[in-house]
């Protein structure tokens, strides 16, 4: 991390699959020497204890893009992997307002108040020939557009493939048996098949982590960066130090 000024690291999305991985990441990092801070409906895991989280639980979501702007101390990078799904939405409409709404509101509230960095973690496929017609990805991709049309110091988004990762709810058997098929793909034919359309949660968490810290250390390769889902593999798994 810079050294010219200390660093604080704010999440949104902590409870979720790759949103816990990205808390556990840098709670147990030996470099995170500042608060790590989050938003959430309920409190996130802390498994080691450790005195660096510092959590906001408020179950209104219409009030975070305010909470966000009035972080003491005010983070330097915010990360949302915020997302929902439209089963547990209860509908599109209910997703827009969580995946697409929520997002840019709090991508401008971080701005307004100073915020230097954005990291997204958008999807894969929000630029395709079809994603116009898709609503999953017309979300993604509107708030993709939010965060570059704001310019941040540095806006970054990740586009993993289908994240791969225990979840706290069970899946239906259709994408259970889909998830197997993947893993057996990486398994028994190799990682590199696997790694075209997956990748694992902790490994996308980690990309996560490491390019926030590359944007705060000046090293992010231009101010607008897309870490496409061979680059998350790179950054998250193959070339990963402590």
């Amino acid at each position: 991390m810079s050294t010219s000024a200390p660093t604080s690291t704010a999440i949104i999305g902590s409870t979720g699959l790759v949103g816990s991985h990205i808390l556990s990441t840098l709670l147990t990092s030996p470099t995170t020497s500042s608060q790590v801070q989050t938003i959430s409906r309920r409190a996130p895991a802390n498994p080691t204890n450790s005195s660096l989280l510092s959590p906001t639980v408020n179950a209104d979501t219409s009030t975070w893009p305010t909470l966000l702007s009035s972080l003491v101390p005010l983070p330097t990078t915010v990360i949302s992997s915020l997302g929902t799904t439209r089963v547990a939405a209860g509908g599109i409409a209910n997703q827009w307002k969580i995946d697409h709404d929520l997002n840019v509101e709090l991508a401008r509230a971080a701005k307004q108040a100073g915020v230097k960095n954005f990291v997204f973690v958008s999807s894969a496929g929000t630029r395709g020939a079809l994603s116009t017609k898709v609503p999953y990805s017309q979300m993604k991709r509107g708030v993709e557009d939010t965060i570059q049309s704001l310019d941040f110091e540095h806006g970054i988004i990740l586009r993993p493939g289908l994240i791969l990762g225990e979840r706290e709810k069970a899946q239906h058997a259709g994408q259970g048996l889909l998830y197997g098929v993947v893993r057996g793909l990486g398994k028994w034919v190799s990682l590199g098949v696997q790694d075209r359309f997956a990748q694992e949660a902790e490994v996308i968490a980690r990309a996560a982590v490491k390019a926030a810290r590359m944007a705060e250390e000046g090293k992010a390769p231009g101010k607008w960066w897309v870490l496409e889902q061979d680059e998350i593999v790179k950054l998250g798994r193959d070339e990963w130090k402590e």
